[in-house]
């Protein structure tokens, strides 16, 4: 199984939905790295379940640092992190063990490992092993923050219902980042936040689910991280962001819009602010020929609706051969959008944590930031 992201900084994870734990260890930290287990703790929360929006599964995340931290720092050593499953109710799924559901991985894992997978609550395949990538996101994140990089992911759209654009204004989006990052709900618009919240509700009242579009804005990224072609800044990220439970779409920048536009609207013309090179718009998302360019990272994942809904679906039993009809219990999430976007966070700072070691050097993300990039010539 390939478990593991990231090269010069790597993350691996291990365990199942209602195994005894999950959790993930990271290599490649440079030692010295302060570890915030508040930072942690309050970064779970907001994958956490609440109210009639989400799963009645309220897992506490106990985690625990078994290894890589010492007095509050990282030693460089491999960081584990483990968080143990307390609520897993594995009876749920006793009696459908080979009832393929529709839009799970139940039938692919069955076909993968000949039928030796955990299949409770989706095993390995669960949307419950993202706590552990967001425990290591958190172990990051405020390391790329004292570095001048910060990260923020809003609810783009959700059952129809679209919030407002980041703003264009550096000042404003520092504001918004911060905004979001202490929000249990992270759209810029309340008001879009109260339909979005209602159209939620009103899919779990219907026994059904949403989807919705998350999209993530990265400042403080310096020019010149990536490569091109195929380790290009996009496709590492893409392979990451795809690797989340229900993304189904990825793009930067204006995206799938670009193809409506001509050439003329579409470029990013370069001008001088500050002494510094930018761009007058940001269609690119920040990235050209697979390379950052010194202006904000802005890319969007689909998130399909949660797969596990309460209505009767048509399935087979594939130890039988046989065309079941198939109605899920248990407990699920009518929506899986706000949870995730703490999870987008994450994947994108271990992302960039490993380009910017493959750039900078593996002790860079705890060095000084007076010493950042001297001599590089570009900001």
């Amino acid at each position: 199984m390939k478990n593991r992201l990231g090269n010069s900084v790597s993350v691996t994870l291990f365990g199942e939905s209602h195994g005894e734990a999950i959790g993930a260890v990271l290599d490649g930290l440079a030692p010295g790295i302060e570890v915030d287990e508040a930072y942690i703790a309050r970064s779970l929360s907001l994958r956490r379940p609440a109210g009639k929006i989400s799963t009645k599964r309220v897992e506490p995340d106990h985690f625990r640092i078994l290894s890589g931290v010492y007095g509050g720092r990282t030693t460089g050593t491999p960081l584990c992190i483990v968080i143990p499953n307390e609520n897993a109710k594995s009876e749920d799924y006793k009696d459908a063990r080979f009832l393929a559901r529709p839009g799970h991985a139940d039938y692919t894992a069955h076909c993968k490992y000949h039928g030796f997978e955990d299949p409770r609550g989706g095993g390995h395949f669960s949307g419950r092993i993202t706590a552990a990538l967001v425990a290591a996101g958190a172990v990051v994140i405020p390391a790329l923050m004292r570095k001048g990089i910060r990260i923020g992911t809003h609810i783009a759209q959700c059952g129809g219902i679209s919030d407002r654009r980041f703003s264009a204004s550096p000042e404003e989006l520092q504001d918004e980042i911060e905004a979001l990052s202490q929000s249990s709900f992270a759209a810029l618009d309340p008001a879009a936040a109260d339909r979005m919240r209602a159209a939620m509700e009103q899919a779990a009242e219907d026994g059904d689910s949403v989807g919705g579009v998350l999209e993530t804005i990265v400042t403080g990224v310096p020019a010149g991280v990536g490569e091109p072609w195929f380790d290009s800044l996009e496709s590492v990220l893409s392979h990451a962001l795809f690797s989340i439970p229900a993304v189904k779409g990825v793009s930067f920048g204006d995206g799938f819009a670009m193809p409506l536009m001509r050439g003329s609207e579409a470029n990013d013309c370069f001008a001088m602010r500050g002494g510094r090179v930018v761009t007058r718009t940001n269609h690119n998302g920040g990235i050209n020929g697979g390379i950052s360019n010194g202006m904000p990272i802005l890319f969007q994942c689909a998130v399909k609706p949660t797969p596990s809904i309460f209505k009767e679906q048509d399935t087979v039993d594939f130890s039988k051969g046989t065309e079941e009809k198939l109605v899920i219990c248990g407990r699920h999430d009518p929506a899986i959008v706000h949870r995730a976007r703490i999870v987008a966070d994450s994947v994108c700072a271990l992302v960039l944590c490993d380009m910017l070691a493959q750039r900078y050097g593996t002790d860079w993300l705890a060095m000084p930031c007076c010493a950042d990039r001297e001599g590089d010539g570009c900001n």
